[in-house]
């Protein structure tokens, strides 16, 4: 015979499971977060095995991390405000360890008035003659106009075949040109991403906790999904294109978030020209401050969550068609650039004050504590993967593993938040006071 308790256990367990059909978190998480965690994991053993294991003997040679060919490649930096951090910036390019030519391009945006960001580009200019193959031009541009001005000014100035964006507080290890260069030996790569990590993550639990979002989702899933051709973006902060390619559809876009905008666009060339892939080099690393105070992060999701909103759902809504994509490009970005950007934040927040009111606190509880433990393996599965495949930082990453079981209470604060983002841009049309330019150049940009 079952004792009291032994019985309320086993009958509060019975609820429990008897219920999870009917909640919508499970069928969120298996048809939308776990299928795109499998992509992930299956495409990096996927990049593994092409890299180390396909020819073993060849794979581990130094002279097999050499890309085929050497193009001359051009460094848009795009500097604003930044004062003496461009410095660094600019060392980590010239010291790469790449036997091409390296252009860097200093854009000075505001040069009349941002003058500390200028000078400090200006002292970088003695020390190039200690380097080979290396150019260093100062462009500036005495009026502000924002940072797709920044980056269009670069690229009309540039003569490399490869053009590398990268931002003016962001540096990079010696392999990173290489490393991105590598990816365009194939003539069907137009465009590819680098990896992004957390300069300052030791700085706080904030840090860390981005530091670990920027190693899973930037790092890990990217690498992943580009083996699928599903690179969901390219980052501003870090990416490279063919420039001649880039020329051709037009450069960057004036608005925000020009990094998405250009992805998008780039994906409308993949049913006229079915070999196209977009790249993604998980060991071409830049380091990038992340911000410190929950202030900030949550000024710059304001920005990144509402401009997913403004791109998907009015400036490029028309070329979400599998006519432009392709179907699997389409299908991808409907369920997990609409819908799980999008659609699903809101849907989160809205069920999970509808079971607050609705079941009891117990069960509540519970149910919250199951899904925080699923969250937790998934986190934990891809630090595994991140660890075992991918990291060329282990003795330092491996720091993050303590911080792990409060990623997904971090996770579930954004998703939150993102709520709110999705609200301004609907609303308030967020997109149109965005940091990235100054009001005169998005007032006269296009409505949507």
């Amino acid at each position: 015979m079952l004792s009291s308790i032994e019985f309320w256990t086993l009958n509060t367990f019975w609820n429990f499971f008897y219920q999870l059909p009917n909640m919508v978190f499970i069928p969120m998480l298996v048809l939308l977060e776990l299928p795109l965690m499998i992509m992930g994991i299956v495409g990096c053993l996927r990049w593994y095995q092409r890299r180390y294991l396909d020819d073993q003997a060849e794979a581990f040679n130094s002279a097999s991390v050499q890309p085929r060919r050497n193009p001359k490649v051009s460094c848009i930096i795009t500097c604003y405000a930044e004062g003496d951090a461009i410095i660094k910036t600019i060392d980590t390019l010239a010291e790469q360890v790449y036997d091409g030519s390296i252009e860097i391009i200093a854009v000075v945006d505001g040069a009349s008035v941002n003058k500390d960001t200028y000078a400090a580009a200006l002292s970088c200019r003695d020390q190039f003659s200690q380097y080979q193959n290396r150019e260093f031009v100062i462009l500036p541009k005495w009026q502000r106009g924002g940072r797709v001005s920044t980056l269009n000014a670069g690229l009309a100035n540039s003569s490399g075949e490869i053009v590398i964006n990268v931002d003016g507080d962001t540096s990079f290890d010696n392999t990173m040109v290489r490393e991105m260069v590598r990816l365009f030996d194939d003539p069907n790569v137009p465009a590819a991403g680098g990896a992004l990590r957390a300069r300052n993550h030791s700085d706080n639990l904030l840090c860390k906790m981005q530091g670990i979002e920027y190693l899973l989702s930037m790092q890990t899933i990217k690498n992943g999904l580009s083996e699928w051709n599903l690179l969901n973006n390219i980052s501003g902060a870090f990416g490279a294109f063919r420039r001649d390619f880039l020329r051709h559809i037009g450069g960057w876009d004036t608005h925000t978030a020009e990094d998405l905008d250009l992805t998008v666009r780039i994906k409308t060339y993949f049913q006229r020209h079915k070999n196209l892939r977009l790249g993604f080099a998980p060991l071409a690393v830049g380091h990038t401050d992340v911000p410190a105070s929950l202030k900030d992060l949550l000024m710059q999701r304001l920005r990144w969550d509402g401009d997913l909103l403004f791109l998907y759902l009015r400036k490029h809504y028309k070329s979400l068609s599998p006519d432009l994509m392709g179907t699997k490009s389409f299908i991808y970005t409907l369920i997990y650039g609409v819908g799980q950007n999008v659609v699903l934040p809101i849907v989160v927040l809205l069920y999970t004050i509808w079971l607050l009111v609705t079941y009891p606190m117990v069960f509540f509880i519970a149910l919250m504590a199951f899904l925080y433990t699923l969250y937790v393996f998934s986190a934990g599965l891809l630090f595994i993967v991140h660890m075992a495949l991918i990291s060329e930082r282990p003795k330092e990453d491996i720091r993050f593993l303590i911080y792990l079981p409060l990623f997904p209470l971090y996770t579930m604060l954004m998703r939150f938040w993102c709520v709110f983002c999705l609200l301004n841009e609907v609303l308030r049309r967020g997109h149109e006071e965005s940091s990235m330019a100054p009001w005169w150049v998005l007032k006269r940009g296009n409505k949507f």
